[in-house]
């Protein structure tokens, strides 16, 4: 059995193939970031008419890399939200053609399912860890960290999730690009930040947004402390072209600023884990991809942890055909309807 996902939901053309074990077959990637770097961001047009580009040749380097022909695909799946409007609709309308053509079901993912589900795809160097054979059993916390969400998800059974807190403002990767810009690095400002604060000096330590008595997260303030404390330090903003800063200035508050977002994410995601008598936490998403978030949390926490690859953390389609194998399996389609396109709920989690 071969499932093929397609991931539109963003920036990142993406076309992935598990097999009926959940190992990845192929799993390629088409990147915007040089594309959207000028502009410092995502310009959602500019987004959806590149997906346009790009989607057939991923999916036939895909077909190609899993050494596999059309007819051997049993499943087609397809992120149908949360997402840019635009983006979706070009990867949904792909997938109609392409299920319609081979003949086969077209399975819904929800964007942050794929995530969580990253996680149990296998891989030469990541496989099931022992934990995750016991859902359905004992819960498993799952924190979701990306550009646009930053969520606690708890999942009790495959396919029952319950959101247990999320952000309250700036998601965790928006705010570290917005910090990123704050410091004059380069979009994207998660690698950036992580590259300058690796090595940087100590510096004095920024306030972190607790939420006493709930599970819930807000990275504004963080972001507006970054911003004066740059402003203080004259390092923001720049007022001429050949205005010159410090780089050991700029690495010290990258660090200051990765530990106080870090420090938050740990430490509110084990208190939840604990507290729900969560078998293990799965860490997934976009902001995965960070080392000292992904060290942090398994070095404190008393739980097993389970993180995809680099290459499973950010958007791709492996994902979301993981996400479609379970879905298949358990005979979800989450009622959705693909020729009423305001059922799916775009820009909205659906974890709840």
């Amino acid at each position: 059995m071969y499932v093929l996902g397609i991931e539109t939901s963003c920036d990142e053309t993406s076309v992935g193939i598990v097999d009926g074990e959940g190992r990845v077959r192929a799993n390629v990637i088409a990147t915007q970031i040089d594309i959207h770097a000028r502009y410092g961001g995502i310009v959602p047009e500019v987004a959806s008419r590149q997906h346009v580009l790009d989607i057939r040749p991923v999916c036939e380097q895909a077909i190609e890399v899993a050494g596999v022909d059309w007819g051997d695909i049993d499943v087609v799946a397809a992120t149908y939200g949360p997402g840019l409007a635009g983006s979706l609709i070009v990867g949904l309308n792909f997938s109609k053609g392409l299920a319609t053509a081979l003949g086969v079901p077209l399975v819904g993912v929800n964007h942050m399912d794929g995530h969580v589900y990253g996680a149990w795809a296998r891989t030469e160097d990541h496989g099931l860890e022992p934990f995750q054979d016991l859902v359905g059993e004992q819960p498993i916390m799952c924190l979701v960290v990306s550009g646009g969400h930053t969520e606690l998800v708890l999942l009790e059974d495959h396919g029952q999730f319950r959101l247990v807190g999320e952000t309250r403002d700036d998601a965790a990767g928006e705010a570290f690009d917005k910090a990123a810009r704050i410091l004059g690095l380069r979009y994207p400002g998660g690698p950036e930040i992580q590259r300058v604060a690796d090595g940087a000096p100590d510096m004095e330590p920024l306030p972190r947004a607790w939420m006493r008595g709930s599970d819930d997260f807000s990275f504004s303030g963080i972001k507006t402390a970054v911003l004066n404390r740059a402003r203080t330090l004259e390092i923001y903003p720049r007022t001429t072209t050949d205005y010159t800063v410090d780089p050991q200035i700029v690495a010290g508050l990258a660090k200051a600023f990765q530990d106080s977002v870090v420090d938050v994410l740990v430490t509110k995601t084990i208190g939840a884990a604990q507290r729900e008598n969560c078998a293990g936490i799965v860490l997934v998403g976009g902001v995965a991809a960070n080392g000292p978030l992904r060290e942090t949390l398994v070095v404190k926490s008393p739980l097993p942890v389970a993180i995809p690859p680099f290459k499973l953390c950010t958007d791709n389609g492996a994902m979301i055909a993981m996400g479609g194998l379970v879905n298949y399996r358990n005979g979800r389609r989450d009622g959705w309807d693909l020729d009423v396109i305001p059922s799916l709920r775009i820009g909205t989690s659906l974890l709840a």
